[in-house]
Formats: C-alpha cells, structure tokens, sequence
C-alpha cells in the first residue's frame, strides 16, 4: 500500500454490492473506503492519514455504469475518467467527458472515479465545476437500504454531509441535449492541476445560462448574477449569437464576481493575473458554447 508508512490498514473488506459496502463502513465507523485511491493513497504515503481498515469499492459493479432515467442520466459514482472520456460518454455529457479527459496523466484517469473526485472535494477537482453548473444531485446510499438525494453544491459547500456508513452511490445529471464546455488553465503545459476552470452550459429550454468556476475557491463558484445579465441578451429564439464586446463583457462579469479585490488593499499581481485567466476562460465557454 505504502513504501513507508510504519503501519498498514488493519483490514480490507471488498464488498460487492453497495449495500454490503454501507454495511461493512457501518460496522467499522473507522474504515475508509476507496476506489481509485489517487487522493486516499497519496494522503497515506505522505503520513496524513492512517486508515484503521479500508472498504474496496472496485467489485461493485452496479455503480461503475450509468442508465437513463426521467430525462437524466444515473451516472455509478465508481466510473472511472477514462470511461467517462470515451466518445460515447462524450456525447452524452460533453463537459463532464472534457474533464475527464483533463484530469491528469493516463494512470490517474485510469484509476480516478467521479465519486472519488466528489468526495475528496479538492478545489482542483475537474469535474466539480461541471457538475455545478450542470447542477447535478447525489444519490447516497445509507444503512438499511435508504437512499437520499442532496444537491451536489450542498455537498461542496458543506451544507449537508456524508452520515456514518454513507456512500455516494451515484450522480443524477440532466440530459440538456444542448451546448456545454469545460475549459482549464493550468501552470505548465500538458496534464496538470488547474489554476482555474470553467464548466458552462446553455439551458435553452429555461432560456439560461450556468457557469461554475473551480480551483480559485474551495468550492466551485456560481457567478449568478453575471449568469442571469447574459441570458438576458441571448436571443434564445434567433442564432443565439453575442457581440464580441458582450463576451467581454461576461467575461470580466464573472472574473469579478469570482476573484474580488482583497480588502483593504488594492488587488496583488497574482490576484489580478488569476482574474485575468479566469476572464478569458469564461469568455472562451460561452463563445464556443454560443456557436456549437
């Protein structure tokens, strides 16, 4: 598990279906369940966490799918993001695919789960953003059999929490069948952790736009005001185009709304060059949002 860790977990419980899982974490409040690892396995290798037991998520097979339900997509919390960037994840759910493809190297997309990626909740976290904008909920498999559902923004925010013994069994996402995009900026070319990002889709049938900024906060930021501004010049009804000055404009709206200027002070060089980077992705979403 480890190369020097002075101790292991002292137990492994690999459970096949998601109810032996909540049962096992239950009966052991201690135990830590894991399914990529990408986050849990660094946290033991630096000596930041030292799991009494583990709960192994990789058997259950009912969770590592997705299905159709009610104009939604039931995505299993244990997909991996080399599945969800494959083509035909693609077209289903276009953001969450590009992020998955942007989620580091092939070994961590590999490995990596979109449940993984909810629970550890770090702020780099490529495909919080699009979750927020696409404003998905989290179905959570509980003791006994019960399931509730929360928000996934209510999770982020620490709203609402995970109970003793529950798991995020899968994530509820709406099929727009309508333009959405994921960009990131990182600091070094190819593969890496973003310095900002940017999930966006268009919502023509409430005539809205949804905008999430991640890895400037640590949860994923929703611009609304900004987002409520733009969808009031889009002609909804027409070709749906912006004048450049408008992207701008939204642009600069959410870098804003997002990266405010430290107070007192005036804003440092490194706070108005991540407002700049942020501006210039949002505006890049809507434009390739507007037009595909």
């Amino acid at each position: 598990m480890t190369t020097h860790a002075p101790q292991a977990a002292q137990s492994v419980t690999l459970p096949t279906s998601l109810d032996e899982a909540v049962a096992a974490l239950a009966a052991m409040p201690a135990a830590v369940p894991v399914a990529g690892g990408t986050d849990l396995m660094a946290a033991v290798n630096s000596g930041l966490l030292r799991p009494a037991g583990l709960v192994g998520l990789g058997r259950i097979s009912e969770i590592r799918g997705w299905q159709y339900q009610d104009g939604h997509a039931l995505l299993g919390a244990g997909l991996t993001h080399a599945r969800m960037g494959r083509p035909d994840f693609a077209a289903l759910i276009p953001a969450l695919a590009a992020a998955a493809r942007a989620a580091g190297p092939p070994q961590i997309r590999n490995a990596g789960t979109l449940g993984g990626n909810i629970a550890s909740a770090a702020p780099t976290g490529d495909a919080l953003p699009v979750l927020a904008a696409l404003e998905a909920v989290l179905v959570i498999a509980g003791p006994g059999g019960a399931r509730r559902e929360i928000p996934v923004s209510h999770l982020l925010a620490g709203r609402e929490m995970l109970g003793a013994g529950e798991l995020i069994g899968f994530v509820r996402v709406p099929l727009l069948h309508a333009p959405q995009v994921f960009l990131k900026a990182t600091g070094r070319t190819g593969p890496g952790r973003a310095v900002a990002s940017v999930g966006l889709v268009l919502d023509p049938a409430r005539r809205g736009v949804r905008c999430a900024i991640g890895a400037v906060a640590p949860m994923p930021l929703r611009p609304l005001e900004a987002e409520r501004w733009v969808a009031g010049l889009i002609d909804w009804d027409g070709d749906r185009g912006l004048a450049p000055e408008a992207l701008e404009a939204f642009g600069e709206y959410v870098a804003m709304a997002c990266v405010p200027d430290p107070a007192p002070e005036p804003a440092s060089p490194a706070v108005l060059h991540l407002r700049r980077t942020v501006a210039v992705l949002a505006r890049r979403a809507l434009g390739r949002a507007l037009t595909s």
